[in-house]
């Protein structure tokens, strides 16, 4: 059973008057035998890959919303048809202390990943600026960071559609990228000066 689509599952969080977070949540109880590990390993990374968080052992949770709800049931299923055993719930908030608390998990688990895509677009940055200052102003070295850059704008769609609770790391991450692009359109220009062409008019003119 392959892994639903995980477009479209951002979820809006609802803000209390007081300014606190308060939101239903989905919940995946999964257990499953020890061995073979693959199913395993397979509900990890499915679950990882929607931006679920695991709160204990075989526990998982995700915002409440439709698209979760079947997320979860079709992740349940997997696990049943693996020989393990498995419930998806959806609940209500919390206390407000323990909503704060998932919330929390949420934002940490994204603001690891958003760290690690800002050194790669700064190494990109400094990519670019290295091989300018050298003047090597080649093609290989072009499509490289072509490739680099569809990398991580890639990367930053996947984390932003799993940030059901952005903060200001979201538009760092949108800026940052937006100076990569912008870095590299410079340095494709100076590669065309180079190389005795001109680079395609989008008007046509």
């Amino acid at each position: 059973m392959c892994c639903p689509s995980l477009r479209g599952l951002r979820s809006v969080p609802h803000v209390s008057d007081h300014g606190d977070v308060a939101h239903g949540w989905v919940l995946l109880l999964a257990q499953l035998p020890a061995s073979p590990s693959s199913p395993r390993v397979t509900v990890w990374r499915r679950a990882r890959s929607a931006g679920a968080i695991g709160v204990q052992n075989g526990a998982w949770v995700l915002p409440d919303g439709p698209d979760h709800v079947r997320f979860f049931t079709g992740l349940a299923t997997y696990v049943r048809e693996h020989g393990g055993s498995a419930f998806a719930l959806r609940t209500a908030s919390a206390t407000g202390g323990e909503d704060d608390e998932i919330v929390a998990r949420f934002r940490s688990d994204r603001a690891k990943e958003y760290a690690e895509l800002t050194e790669r677009g700064e190494e990109l940055l400094a990519e670019l600026a290295k091989e300018t200052e050298r003047s090597n102003f080649t093609f290989a070295e072009l499509e490289e960071n072509e490739q680099d850059l569809d990398r991580l704008a890639g990367w930053l769609e996947k984390i932003m559609v799993r940030d059901f609770f952005p903060d200001e790391q979201a538009k760092d991450a949108a800026a940052l990228l937006e100076r990569c692009r912008a870095a590299l359109e410079t340095f494709t220009g100076e590669v065309y000066r180079s190389e005795g062409v001109a680079p395609e008019d989008p008007a046509g003119s």
